[in-house]
């Protein structure tokens, strides 16, 4: 099929967004001829979001605009008000706050069109604003153009959640009836992935950028993806994996149904288990509750499936009936994972979780190669007027770092919101005597970094050639992690703010110059009125 006559519809969906929906109208509209009709469907928005969209409509005739009467209280009712309308070979979906790059439509259209694949899929960009950093979402399939003649062929398409970066064959879905969740169904995006996926359909790969996600951490109303706080959240993510498993099972997708297990146990188990300690006691319960009865419906071919941080994750919470280690949870669930001290064995000398949960077994780390081990280093950052310092302290690891010989660490601050490197280095790892650790030391300029929050970054270095890249743990105790302000020849002042994220990890936030200061105690109070 010529590329020219290949059109189509893009659905745009909004509920009460008229401070972006214009936006995202406008960038499917500029795909060109490509796009036969732009599809609106506000869901009973009340913030003159329909007026915004009837306006654009009296002056653009291939938009469309469809207005529920009702709120549906989801993303799958009015998606499927959208698919039902579309009168166009193709459809595609468009949330309101987020956009398609320029070329994203004929990116996907080519590659559709060069195979006749009822889905062609391409790169999606996680954009933080207002920052504008942005991040690919599972970049390891969309490394370059390639046909997956079936889905089982490549089983981790089911990592690749999202509806949004991708292009469906209208008449792929209406045969097979595919459609999304009807009503308040959160993670929609889930259920509709794996219906696809049942379908058996091959699919085009392209490594174009074809959509851009808008994360606002900041925003009044978070999105589904980010409102995490509430345990209703965790139990629908659980059921929808559920569902998708349930589905892709009972198309006879054995491997694509054990690949949702292996994707829940290194996404979304290990990415809730990083932020249990943000969480009150209550929800830390409850959420450990429903965890363990959905983990005890996996068999031991899902847990194997799985990479082993998620998989040790899973085991810690099934060998426990309450709330236990969250701490070392936290580390062990981070990018990359960091196994903390101490290393317990069982009384046949095999390495295991702790003494007191024996039966959660880490003898893999015997026998996996150095590189990938979940190596844990210490950081303190120590600042001072004069002679900053950077001390990191690397553990043994059932026997493992001294087997390979580490040698040295290289040592990177980036810039988050850029990824500038603003500081580099290397130094030799030396034996602590009497411990089972080698140190390092850095001297930090930390004046010569400037604004913004840095990620420390580690690479180490052993003697057979091999490294492993990790981050570090930030040590805290006796004001490691205390705000202070130092005297500075550059800026007068510079605040300094040495933190633990999420995952444990170090990182430092720093303001120079007095608005620096006055930026800092702003947003302050701005967080204390809201």
């Amino acid at each position: 099929m010529a590329l020219q006559q290949a059109q189509v519809t893009v659905v745009v969906i909004g509920y009460d967004d008229a401070a972006h929906v214009a936006d995202a109208v406008r960038s499917a509209l500029a795909q060109g001829p490509s796009v036969r009709e732009v599809i609106a469907v506000d869901d009973c928005s009340s913030d003159g979001s329909v007026a915004l969209l009837e306006g654009m409509a009296a002056e653009e005739s291939r938009l469309k605009v469809i207005r529920r009467p009702t709120n549906s209280g989801g993303c799958g009712t009015p998606r499927n008000d959208g698919l039902n309308a579309a009168t166009s070979p193709y459809v595609m979906f468009l949330d309101s706050d987020d956009v398609l790059p320029p070329g994203a439509v004929d990116a996907l259209l080519e590659a559709a069109a060069r195979h006749y694949a009822p889905v062609a899929a391409g790169l999606c960009l996680r954009k933080e604003l207002p920052s504008g950093r942005e991040t690919p979402w599972q970049p390891e399939l969309y490394t370059s153009r390639a046909l997956v003649a079936h889905p089982d062929r490549r089983v981790s398409l089911v990592r690749d959640t999202l509806c949004v970066n991708k292009l469906y064959r209208t008449d792929f879905l209406r045969d097979h009836g595919i459609s999304f969740p009807e009503g308040r169904f959160p993670y929609e995006d889930f259920v509709f992935t794996a219906r696809v996926l049942a379908a058996a359909p091959s699919v085009a790969l392209t490594p174009e950028p074809v959509y851009i996600w808008h994360v606002r951490r900041s925003a009044t109303r978070l999105s589904i993806s980010l409102d995490r706080a509430n345990i209703a959240n965790w139990r629908a993510r659980t059921d929808a994996d559920q569902l998708s498993y349930d589905i892709l099972l009972g198309a006879g997708e054995k491997r694509l149904a054990q690949a949702t297990r292996a994707r829940f146990l290194d996404h979304s188990l290990r990415m809730y288990a990083r932020e249990l300690h943000l969480r009150s006691e209550e929800y830390r319960r409850e959420w450990w509750t429903v965890t363990r009865a959905y983990l005890a419906s996996f068999d031991e071919g899902d847990f194997a499936s799985a990479p082993a941080p998620g998989r040790v994750v899973a085991r810690v919470i099934l060998a426990s009936e309450e709330p236990c280690d969250l701490d070392r949870l936290k580390e062990f669930a981070a990018r990359p994972a960091r196994l903390n001290p101490p290393y317990a064995r069982a009384d046949d000398g095999t390495p295991v979780w702790s003494a007191e949960l024996p039966q959660v077994e880490l003898d893999h780390l015997l026998v996996r190669p150095v590189h990938v081990l979940p190596a844990a280093v210490d950081a303190e950052l120590r600042p001072r007027v004069l002679g900053t310092r950077l001390r990191l302290r690397l553990h043994e690891m059932y026997g493992r770092m001294a087997q390979t010989g580490p040698e040295a660490v290289e040592t990177e601050f980036v810039e988050r919101d850029n990824g500038r490197v603003g500081f580099s280095g290397t130094a030799p790892l030396t034996a602590d005597p009497g411990a089972d650790t080698w140190s390092a030391e850095f001297p930090l300029d930390l004046a010569a970094l400037g604004r913004g929050t840095w990620d420390l970054k580690l690479r180490l270095r052993f003697k057979d050639g091999t490294h492993r890249e990790i981050t570090a743990h930030a040590v805290a105790g006796a004001g490691l992690l205390s705000r202070c302000a130092l005297p500075s020849l550059r800026h007068a002042v510079l605040l300094v703010q040495p933190y633990a994220t999420h995952s444990g990890a170090l990182a430092v936030r720093l303001a120079p110059g007095l608005s620096g200061v006055t930026d800092v105690v702003r947003r302050r109070l701005q967080r204390f009125f809201r």
